[in-house]
């Protein structure tokens, strides 16, 4: 249960503030239909989460564990780093899809502007990292259902008063943490005698 918990934490710690979840709250308040909208989002996460999931596990299978471990430490390291700066919604990812309603708009909205994302990468790390990609990809999505999910039920009135620096720092001491066990575990495995 711990790819779970981790995932699920970690996602939805760094979600907060994040471009998707402007962009939660600019579809809400567009099309003022928050259970579309929630679909769209559950499934664009799935599909999105999905892939980056499948990447991490083939690239855990490609290399060795040692290397794997200081890869990991290197980008859960980067992405501490990344979590710290706030995130800013481009027009151009605010629109796409508007012309097909809000279930197809944020589905379209969502699986793009994820592309590349902190979330999306830290999911390619966590699956990367943990065996059970089920766990993981459940995890990342429950994560962004868990920050996204207020915003597009409560709109702006709750986004406006979280402490989104304090929120952001404990994402990145999350991330931190993350790469400081991949770097115990790179040490450990490295220290392993080789296998006869």
């Amino acid at each position: 249960m711990e790819p779970l918990f981790v995932s699920t934490l970690i996602v939805a710690l760094a979600e907060i503030g994040d471009k998707t979840q402007l962009l939660a709250l600019l579809l809400a308040a567009r099309y003022r239909r928050p259970w579309p909208i929630i679909w769209g989002i559950v499934i664009a996460t799935l599909a999105n989460h999905a892939a980056a999931g499948a990447i991490g596990n083939w690239v855990s299978q490609a290399l060795s564990p040692v290397t794997l471990s200081w890869i990991l430490a290197a980008s859960f390291a980067a992405v501490a780093l990344w979590t710290l700066v706030p995130d800013k919604l481009e027009e151009e990812e605010a629109s796409r899809g508007r012309r097909f309603g809000p279930f197809l708009a944020t589905l379209i909205a969502f699986f793009l502007a994820e592309m590349g994302d902190k979330t999306q990468i830290a999911t390619v790390m966590l699956a990367a990292q943990y065996s059970d990609f089920v766990l993981v990809i459940l995890g990342t999505t429950v994560g962004m259902l868990l920050a996204n999910v207020p915003v597009v039920l409560v709109g702006n009135l709750a986004a406006g008063r979280l402490p989104l620096t304090l929120i952001r720092r404990i994402a990145a001491l999350g991330f931190a943490a993350l790469a400081v066990y991949a770097v115990y575990e790179a040490i450990s495995l490295s220290a392993l005698p080789p296998p006869v």
